[in-house]
C-alpha cells in the first residue's frame, strides 16, 4: 500500500508539498537553535531556543479555526498554492537572517513559517480523507509523519551545517529557496477538490472562530480524546527536542555536529515508528497500543534524565562527534532518543488516523484544525513551563526526567480512554460533529 500511494497522483504531490515545507521550518528552527547555542553565545541559551518553539507554534492557537473554515469551504489546492507561493517570500526573510546572523529576522522568519504552517495544517490532513479510502488512512498518515521527519532529518542537518560553517552562507540560501520553489511547485499537481462546506461563511474575528473550533471538538467525546492524545504527543516532543540539545553542551561537551546526529536519529526512529505503527495496523483503526506507547516514551524519558542528571559538566572545548558516539554516556543518550522517538510514532500516528476517520466529511478540515488549536496550546503551554524552569534554574536532565513521570500518567489516562471498544467501532461512522 506504501508504494501504491507513493506512485498515486491523488497522494503523491502532497506528500512532496508538505515534505519540502516540513524542510524548511526546520531549517530555520535548528538554525535559530544552533546559532545561538554556539555561535552567538548568548545568555540563557536553553530558554532562547526553547522559546523558538513558542514563536513557531504560537500563530497556530489563533489561526488553525480559520485555516479549517478556508479549506472546507474552499478548494483545498487552490489554498495549498497560495499559501506555499507566501511561504517562498518568508523564506527570502530567512535568507536575510542567514546572511546577516541576525536573530530578529530569523526569529521573525520563524513566526511566519509558523503563519502558513497553521494555516496548512488542516488543509494537509484534512484532504488526506477526500483522496484515500478509509483503510489507506493510517497507511497515508504514516507516509505523511515518516516524510515530515525526514524532512525534519535534512532540515537539522542542513541548518546546524549552516551555523557551523564559518565561510558564505550563499550555497545554502540557493538551496534554501529552491525547495521553497519546489513545495510551491508540487502543489500546483495536487488533484483538485471539492468545497466541503461551499455555503461555510468565514468568521473575520479568529479569536471568535478559534473558540466557536475548540467549544465544537469538545462536544464529541472520540474527537476530543484523540485530540488531547495527539496534543500530548506533540508537548513531548517539542519539549524534549529542546531539551536535549542542551544537555549534550553542558553534560556531555558535545558541539553542533553531535547535536544535529541526535536530531537526526530522533527523525529517523520517528519515522520507523510511524511506518511500523502503520504495518502493525493494516488498514485499522487500531488504538489499543496507545497506552503501551506512551509508557514506552515515559521510560525512555525517565532514562534520559537518570543517565545525563548525575554527569559533571565537561571541560571547556566541543569533543569531536566520534569521541561522543564511543562515550558510554553518549551511546546510551542515543538508544534513548531513537526508542523515544519510535514509541512517539507508534503512538501519534493510528490516533491521529481515527480522528481523521470520526470527522464528518463537511467540517473535517475544521475538526482538524480544532485539534491542531490544542496541539499548539500544549506546545506554547509547555515550552513557555520549561523555559520558565530553565531560567529559574532547573537543570535539563530532572526536567526530561519530570516529563517522563508525566508521560506515565498520560498512559494511564489512554489505557481509560481508549480501552472501550466502542471508541475503536467503525470508523466510516460519522462523530456526532459531523452529523449535525
Amino acid at each position: 500500500m506504501f508504494l501504491q500511494l507513493l506512485r498515486a497522483r491523488r497522494f503523491a504531490p502532497l506528500f512532496w508539498c508538505q515534505f519540502f515545507s516540513a524542510f524548511n521550518d526546520n531549517f530555520v528552527r535548528n538554525l535559530l537553535a544552533m546559532l545561538i547555542l554556539f555561535q552567538l553565545g548568548e545568555a540563557k541559551s536553553g530558554a532562547l531556543v526553547t522559546a523558538a518553539i513558542g514563536v513557531f507554534i504560537l500563530p497556530s492557537i489563533v489561526l488553525s479555526a480559520l485555516g479549517g473554515e478556508l479549506a472546507d469551504s474552499h478548494d483545498k489546492a487552490l489554498i495549498a498554492r497560495r499559501l506555499k507561493l507566501a511561504e517562498m517570500f518568508v523564506q527570502g526573510v530567512a535568507a536575510l537572517g542567514l546572511v546577516m546572523a541576525s536573530l530578529p529576522l530569523l526569529y521573525l522568519a520563524l513566526f511566519g513559517l509558523g503563519i502558513v504552517a497553521a494555516l496548512f495544517g488542516p488543509i494537509k490532513y484534512g484532504i488526506l480523507p477526500d483522496q484515500l479510502e478509509t483503510r489507506e488512512l493510517t497507511a497515508g498518515n504514516a507516509l505523511v509523519e515518516g516524510a515530515t521527519f525526514l524532512a525534519i532529518l535534512l532540515g537539522l542537518i542542513v541548518g546546524g551545517l549552516a551555523a557551523a560553517q564559518n565561510r558564505s552562507p550563499a550555497g545554502v540560501i540557493v538551496q534554501l529557496m529552491a525547495v521553497a520553489f519546489a513545495c510551491w511547485a508540487s502543489s500546483w499537481f495536487i488533484p483538485r477538490t471539492q468545497a466541503a462546506a461551499p455555503g461555510l461563511r468565514i468568521d473575520p474575528n479568529v479569536l471568535r472562530s478559534t473558540w466557536r473550533s475548540l467549544h465544537d471538538l469538545r462536544k464529541d467525546r472520540r474527537s476530543w480524546a484523540g485530540g488531547l492524545a495527539v496534543s500530548w504527543f506533540w508537548l513531548t516532543g517539542a519539549v524534549a527536542l529542546s531539551l536535549v540539545p542542551v544537555v549534550l553542551k553542558t553534560r556531555l561537551g558535545a558541539g553542533v555536529e553531535a547535536a544535529t546526529a541526535v536530531n537526526a536519529l530522533f527523525a529517523i526512529g520517528m519515522g520507523l515508528g510511524s511506518l511500523a505503527a502503520a504495518a502493525w495496523a493494516r488498514g485499522r483503526i487500531f488504538l489499543r497500543p496507545a497506552p503501551i506507547a506512551a509508557l514506552a516514551m515515559g521510560l525512555f524519558l525517565l532514562d534520559l534524565g537518570w543517565s545525563t542528571g548525575g554527569l559533571r559538566p565537561p571541560s571547556p572545548g566541543a569533543i569531536s562527534l566520534v569521541a561522543f558516539l564511543r562515550s558510554p554516556g553518549g551511546l546510551r543518550l542515543c538508544v534513548d532518543v531513537v526508542g523515544l522517538a519510535a514509541a512517539g510514532g507508534w503512538f501519534v500516528v493510528p490516533i491521529f488516523a481515527a480522528v481523521q476517520a470520526w470527522a464528518g466529511e463537511d467540517r473535517r478540515a475544521r475538526v482538524v484544525g480544532a485539534v491542531n488549536i490544542v496541539n499548539s496550546l500544549f506546545i506554547v503551554a509547555g515550552s513557555l513551563a520549561t523555559s520558565l524552569l530553565q531560567a529559574a534554574g532547573a537543570p535539563e536532565p530532572l526536567l526530561l526526567a519530570g516529563l517522563g513521570a508525566l508521560n506515565g500518567l498520560a498512559a494511564l489516562w489512554l489505557l481509560c480512554a481508549f480501552s472501550s471498544k466502542r471508541i475503536e467501532a467503525d470508523s466510516n461512522r460519522p462523530s456526532r460533529l459531523g452529523a449535525r
